[in-house]
Parts: C-alpha cells; structure tokens; sequence
C-alpha cells in the first residue's frame, strides 16, 4: 500500500501537528478496527487503536469456527446479494477494497488462503489466529500506537468537529479524525456491547431499530420440546418461510441443526434475518417453514425410489427398509406425522399412504416462533443511519472527522464470509480518508 504525501510543503505544519497527540484514532481491535488502523497507517497517518478489552482480534479469533472465513470469493453482484442489510450501501467501498482485494491482502502478508464450498475463504492453517496475527503484526510494523484494556468514556466533539476521546480513566487524547468500529450489540463476550450507538447521537446520528440477525431459530413443535431429535444435522437441505398468510418471505440453502430451542446451523442463521424483519412487520406471531430433506430429487422420484426399497424388502418393517435413504433419526417421526407404524411392511402400505411420508421428505413442516435474543445472536440488525454515512468514504455526513466502519453502521450480511468483508471493506475506506482528512485538516488550517 503506497503511502501518501501529507498534503502541506510547509516545514512548520509537522511541527504543529503536534498539537494532537495522532491524526486518526480508532476505537475497537475487531476486524474493522484492525484494517481502518491498517489503512491510515499505510497513508502515512500517525494512529492510535484503542481496546478496551486485553487482546485485539477477539471476534477475529472465533469466527468461522475458530478457522476465521476471511470472505467469499463470488462476484461483486453476488456479494451484495447477500447482504440484505442495506448491501448497496457497501457498493462504493466494496469497489475500492473488495474480496479480491481482501485475497490479495492476506496473500501479500504471506496468509495463504483456500476457497471452500459457497466460495468461502479460509486460510489454509485452518486456524482464525493466523489472520489475527498478522493483521496485528502488520500494524505494529507501521508504528501505531495500540491501547487495550482501555474503555472509551465519550468521543470529543466541539464546533462540528472531532477533537480526540476521553478514556474511562480520565485519560484525553487527541485527533483531528475519530473512527468508531466497536460492533454491535452480538457476541458480547469480544466486546460488542453496543458503546458506539451513545458516540453516534452525541454526534446527531440516528440509531435504526436493533433487532438479531445471523441468529438461531426457535420453535415450539412436539418434537423440538420432548428433544427427540435434538443433535441431528441435516446437510444440503432448502428452508422456506411463509408469513401468517401464506405467502413465500425466503428460502434459504445448505446445512442445519435441531437443537433443545428449534433449529440452528448455517441455514437456519441466515433465516434468522427474515424471521427478525417479518415478525418486527406482522408481530411476534408464529411463522411456517417448511424444509426440503432432498432438494435434488423430485417428490415423485422420492415416492419412486423409496418405494421400491421397501418393494424389495417386503418382510421387513419399513422404518429398517429405508435405512440410508434418510437420516436414521428422522425416520420415526416422518412415519408418525404420516401416521404411518414404523413396524409396518410392505405387504400392509397402501402407495397412498407413503406418498403422504414422501410429501414430508419434500416439505417437512416447522413452526417458528421467533429467535433467540440479540445478544445471542452473531450479528446484530440495525444501526448508525447509513442516511447519514458518505458510502465512497464512510465519514459521517454530520460532524467533521467523524467515521463509521463495520457493524456499528446499519448494514449486515449472511454467514459466509461476507460480514467479515463489510467490516474489512468499510474500514480500509474509513482508514484511508480520514488519514487523507487528517493531513487536509492540518494544511487547511495550518495546524
């Protein structure tokens, strides 16, 4: 990354600069923080991280499982695609520093990456704190000053502008230009307490509803609360919600969990968006969704299939004739719901009656009734306006030297590594111009 040229020939002016104590300062050691550092050191910016936990890179370290999915490598339409909160926004910023980018970054600091399934990006050690380290190691190289355990009481505002932040413990330092990336309310244990909404309205901005997203589902059906199946996985499947009157909200690919609450795993985390969104539409009433077990084959090629199994098999019951057809948990209650005995063989199943068990492998049925809390949520819904938000640059359209970058502002994706490159792809544009505002900030008013 080149470094830019303060903008001032004058000798002087370095010696005035030191009248602030940096040009940006950034509060919260996540992966926006970390870049938005990244990024105005690389301009030649004197900058100040600030943490108030001990470690950086706490939400780094376990994301993806603890093997940090540093983002996807689909294309930019489909990047947006998925990202349903306010994606468009991310245009502007995703041009400047995108996934290819983000590749290219990590490759360059000698961060070896794979792509996985969906186009998701890992780093061939499988493990997130290689992406920790030498995000934080490259800060280091460039000289910035890093604070943790450090808590932020308020950023300074005075006259439209920026002028530094005030620590819990009385400490003021100061900057022409203030980066706020300290999350949002999810994952709390790294930190993301929701501190930065106070800094925003002290500033004029306005907060939009806080809701969860990337969150579990939960359910209320017989089989959830007596845990009959809890624990079972399903891979490759599709979900579909419907609102209360029947029409089709979204459907979503790929694995799930049933769990002691309803359902969990990446599918149902990416349905938790719509879950939120229809019930802050229709109230906290219950919503159907219906799950697909065999997305690949036709209902009619299930029935086909299925039945010439216990064909075959005629003296078997049939719960034992279909073993390896399905997951052999869910075989018992698919009979059940299809009233159907499992000791039942062949030579006593009328073809209508399997067709009932078959149309359940196609549209097995779910009653959602919400998710689970924000806290427990991975992302959080909502935000700083992004109304309020320059796109190109991510500065505040209200006050001077003030900037926005990751989950803070009102804008999420789905799991999939495409969170993670809204917080690197919003912070390089944080990091970036307000070093260039700094250096300005300096030369116009010959600080």
């Amino acid at each position: 990354m080149d470094v830019a040229q303060p903008y001032t020939t004058k000798d002087e002016n370095e010696m005035n600069r030191s009248q602030y104590n940096y040009d940006v300062i950034i509060i919260g050691g996540g992966p926006s923080g970390l870049m938005s550092a990244i990024a105005a050191s690389g301009q030649g910016a004197r900058v100040c991280l600030v943490e108030k936990g001990s470690k950086l890179g706490r939400k780094l370290i376990i994301s993806g499982g603890g093997r940090c999915n540093v983002t996807n490598a689909k294309e930019q339409d489909e990047l947006i695609k998925q990202m349903p909160g306010n994606g468009r926004f991310m245009y502007s910023a995703l041009t400047q520093f995108g996934n290819r980018e983000i590749i290219q970054f990590f490759e360059e600091m000698g961060v070896a990456l794979k792509e996985e399934d969906r186009g998701r990006m890992f780093p061939v050690t499988d493990k997130a704190v290689t992406v920790a380290q030498a995000l934080i190691d490259l800060l280091k190289s460039r000289g910035a000053t890093i604070h943790v355990n450090a808590a932020v009481k308020e950023v300074l505002y005075s006259e439209g502008r920026v002028g530094g932040i005030m620590l819990q413990s009385g400490e003021k330092i100061t900057a022409p230009c203030v980066i706020i990336a300290v999350g949002g309310c999810s994952v709390p244990q790294t930190g993301s307490t929701g501190d930065g909404y106070a800094w925003a309205k002290a500033a004029g901005h306005t907060i939009t509803e806080l809701y969860p997203t990337e969150v579990p589902l939960t359910a209320n059906d017989s089989f959830i609360r007596d845990k009959s199946i809890q624990g079972l996985s399903l891979r490759d499947i599709t979900m579909t919600l419907y609102a209360p009157n029947g029409k089709k909200i979204n459907t979503q690919e790929g694995d799930m969990i049933f769990t002691h609450f309803g359902i969990s795993g990446p599918a149902s985390l990416r349905m938790g968006h719509y879950v939120s969104v229809s019930q802050r539409k229709y109230g906290a009433v219950p919503l159907s969704l219906t799950i697909d077990l065999m997305p690949d084959k036709t209902a009619e090629e299930i029935t086909g299939e299925s039945w010439q199994l216990i064909e075959d098999q005629p003296k078997k019951a049939v719960k034992n004739a279909i073993k390896g057809f399905l997951p052999e948990r869910i075989i018992p209650l698919l009979l059940e719901l299809a009233g159907i005995s499992e000791e039942t063989t062949y030579s006593h199943m009328k073809k209508q009656e399997w067709s009932k068990f078959t149309s359940l492998i196609k549209s097995f049925p779910l009653t959602i009734t919400g998710t689970l809390s924000l806290e427990e949520a991975f992302i959080t819904g909502g935000g700083v306006s992004v109304k309020e938000i320059d796109p190109r640059s991510m500065r505040s359209k209200l006050m001077d030297g003030l900037y926005f970058a990751g989950e803070v502002m009102d804008v999420h994706a789905h799991t999939g590594g495409y969170n993670i490159t809204i917080a690197f792809s919003s912070g390089h544009s944080a990091g970036t111009h307000s070093a260039q505002e700094a250096f300005e900030f300096f030369y116009e008013n010959d600080v």
